[in-house]
């Protein structure tokens, strides 16, 4: 048996990106997995595909419930949606502040909640959301989106605690520099891409960006029932971000 066999997880945000790479890896593993998100008509890879909007209740809760009607369970909860900012703290104003905060931080809240019943009554319940590694390392020009992602670091410990006793394990996966479409788009509005993207690179100590799937297999690993002694840890997956000071090749 597969180590998911049996198991339904949620991916928000699951049609693109990292999203729909951790959706094809946990049906690989033997996951029945629903996608939600903004466009479900442009997921090709899950087993159920629902629209919905993190930053509406009512959507969130139609879709968990739609969830739970057609698949029979909740397992697994995937909080991978959301948004980008760029430039320093002036950069924005209080809307956008505000609509990157709702996305990537209370549409946390939002879906956990709607999910949280029926987590509460599953073996091997787990929940892994998806931080940055700008939470805690300092990177020029990504204040709202820094910000936004420190609250996620902070929020995924929170919950672990709280949710200990309830057997559902919180946890966090936190990507360096990916490849995904956001990082794609500032590409190609930089003045010099090739420039912008040799930058992105540099700062990797691996020397390449991080993939998609890379991130999509520790969110598997940090959902899997197989990690049972594994929560309230924020994994990173940077390349040596965060822990590698190497010089660069002569």
């Amino acid at each position: 048996m597969a180590e998911f066999d049996g198991l339904v997880a949620v991916v928000t945000g699951g049609a693109s990106g990292i999203g729909a790479a951790t959706t094809t890896i946990l049906r690989e593993k033997g996951a029945t997995v629903a996608s939600l998100d903004l466009n479900p008509d442009d997921d090709k890879t899950a087993d159920l595909a629902v629209a919905c909007d993190v930053r509406d209740r009512g959507t969130v809760e139609t879709a968990i419930a739609t969830v739970v009607d057609r698949l029979g369970r909740i397992d697994i909860l995937c909080n991978n949606a959301g948004i980008g900012a760029a430039g320093d703290v002036t950069a924005n104003d209080d809307a956008e502040w505000h609509r990157v905060l709702d996305v990537n931080v209370v549409g946390i809240a939002r879906t956990t909640t709607a999910a949280l019943p029926h987590l509460r009554t599953s073996p091997a319940a787990a929940i892994v959301n998806t931080c940055s590694i700008v939470a805690p390392v300092g990177v020029p020009q990504r204040a709202l989106y820094s910000a936004s992602k420190g609250a996620v670091a902070a929020l995924t410990l929170a919950m672990a605690a709280d949710h200990l006793h309830d057997g559902i394990r919180v946890n966090a996966v936190v990507p360096g520099t990916a490849d995904t479409p956001w990082v794609q788009r500032l590409l190609e509005v930089a003045d010099d891409r090739d420039a912008a993207l040799a930058a992105l690179v540099a700062r990797q100590p691996m020397g390449r960006l991080v993939s998609a799937e890379e991130v999509a297999h520790a969110i598997a690993y940090l959902a899997s029932p197989l990690s049972s002694s594994t929560t309230g840890t924020l994994l990173a997956v940077d390349g040596g971000f965060t822990g590698l000071r190497v010089p660069a090749r002569s």
